[in-house]
């Protein structure tokens, strides 16, 4: 059943915005060769605690996820768990996905960072899986249903002969770091619920540079492209308003 937030709750997930906000701009900072994924890791856990807030992935599910953030370097897609022997080197790409509650108000969202100089291939990748988002952001609002979303990011990925990562969602969020309804990188336009005013949801293209196909390693969280080929991730936490769409977790962007 799909939540709807008052303007009270929406006041409460701006702050678990900001929150995900500076620690992504954090984040982007110190990527960089020679740091593991564990200090990056450590580093979205001191925002967090500056402001007060949880780790909305810190020992989610089953197993418990023993991460604070997902980072996820080069064919992992997402999921990745943070570790000291995970060194990133020049040349590498690397997605935080970063996810906190507030008073008990979550907010959601990912970046893919180069690390260092990166191949032009790379670059493309990065900059079609942001543009995948900013598409779909075209058709949040209710004028709209949910699979006109779906719909613009995989046309546009899928135009770059790219593959669009089908297991894997956007997701309602807001009471709870995962609701509904499921936001598909894939679908049909004029399907799927209509949006109205109230929802919060997140869209998050994940966009693989070769074949859609995945793969769940042994640790049960980090989730691959089958074919090893790069993946990149780009999300926003969006609120559904009386003055339209809004983006909680890009400030500079919110209102576009």
């Amino acid at each position: 059943m799909i939540q709807i937030k008052s303007d009270a709750d929406f006041e409460k997930m701006r702050e678990s915005g900001k929150i995900v906000e500076e620690a992504l701009l954090t984040l982007g900072e110190a990527v960089r060769p020679g740091i593991t994924t564990l200090e990056l890791d450590e580093i979205a856990k001191a925002v967090f605690d500056k402001y007060g807030a949880i780790s909305s992935s810190f020992h989610y599910g089953d197993p418990p996820f023993p991460g604070q953030i997902c980072i996820s370097p080069n064919e992992v897609i997402v999921h990745g768990i943070p570790s000291a022997k995970c060194v990133l080197k020049d040349g590498d790409i690397v997605t935080c996905d970063v996810c906190c509650s507030l008073d008990g108000y979550h907010a959601d969202a990912a970046r893919t960072f180069a690390v260092g100089e990166i191949s032009d291939a790379a670059k493309q990748l990065i900059r079609v899986t942001e543009e995948c988002f900013w598409k779909g952001f075209e058709k949040a609002n209710t004028e709209h249903r949910i699979g006109d979303i779906s719909s613009a990011v995989q046309a546009h990925a899928e135009s770059f002969g790219y593959g669009v990562i089908r297991e894997l969602t956007g997701h309602g969020v807001g009471f709870q770091l995962h609701e509904d309804p499921d936001v598909p990188n894939y679908g049909r336009f004029g399907h799927g619920p209509r949006i109205v005013k109230g929802m919060a949801f997140c869209v998050e293209p994940m966009i693989a540079a070769g074949r859609r196909e995945i793969a769940v390693l042994p640790d049960e969280w980090t989730v691959i492209t089958r074919d090893r080929s790069l993946a990149a991730h780009y999300e926003n936490t969006i609120i559904i308003t009386d003055n339209g769409p809004e983006i909680i977790t890009r400030t500079e962007e919110k209102n576009v």
